[in-house]
């Protein structure tokens, strides 16, 4: 062979790589997965003690305290989610690949379908009452939208949904658990998650 002519199975190869990066956004992160677990592990610390004040009784809880853990809901999501996609950034600049495309901007609307309707489940179950089933309807839904964007990111995110759903179909048979469960998937499954991601994909890239 000419030295200067490619193997053919290295030119396949790199055309295949080339596919699955024009379907496939796989510039996610292992660190935003930890530090989305952390912020929500820090979270779960404030409404648990605000819990406490209030001896855990549902019927202290005021629209005004309802609110306030809404507020902190939010803060936790856009602190999450902030934190997450400048880590990402990162390390797409690092990679010189670009953001924003096809791929990635599927993956967000795949995860966003999901989100949106148990975003509208958990508003239900606040307005009658229900606040026993806004942890399992978080961890059930936020599992399928886990799920239904792994088809255009690493296929490994796959397994933190199922163990999202799983998580949210054993909470709804313990009441008064919901914000363990919470913090069990969105804090330590997060941080056990991006570690794994980081050691699989990051760390030989910065070795």
């Amino acid at each position: 062979m000419h030295p200067t002519e490619q193997d053919p199975s290295e030119t396949l190869q790199e055309i295949r790589s080339i596919m699955e990066r024009s379907a496939r956004f796989l510039s996610l992160s292992g660190w935003s997965g930890v530090w989305a677990g952390c912020v929500a592990l820090i979270g779960a610390l404030i409404a648990h003690d605000w819990l406490q004040r209030l001896n855990w009784n549902p019927s202290r809880y005021t629209d005004l305290i309802r609110m306030k853990f809404i507020f902190l809901g939010i803060i936790i999501f856009i602190a999450a989610l902030g934190g997450g996609y400048l880590l990402t950034l990162l390390k797409v600049k690092q990679q010189k690949q670009q953001f924003w495309n096809h791929a990635s901007r599927q993956l967000v609307l795949q995860i966003a379908i999901p989100l949106l309707a148990g975003g509208f489940f958990v508003i239900g179950f606040l307005n009658y009452g229900n606040e026993m089933y806004i942890a399992p309807s978080c961890l059930i839904f936020y599992g399928l939208a886990l799920l239904n964007g792994s088809k255009y990111t690493l296929t490994d995110i796959r397994y933190l949904g199922y163990l999202e759903i799983t998580l949210g179909c054993i909470c709804i048979f313990f009441p008064g658990t919901g914000l363990y469960f919470w913090a069990a998937g969105f804090g330590v499954l997060h941080i056990l998650y991006g570690i794994i991601m980081w050691n699989k994909y990051d760390r030989k890239k910065v070795q």
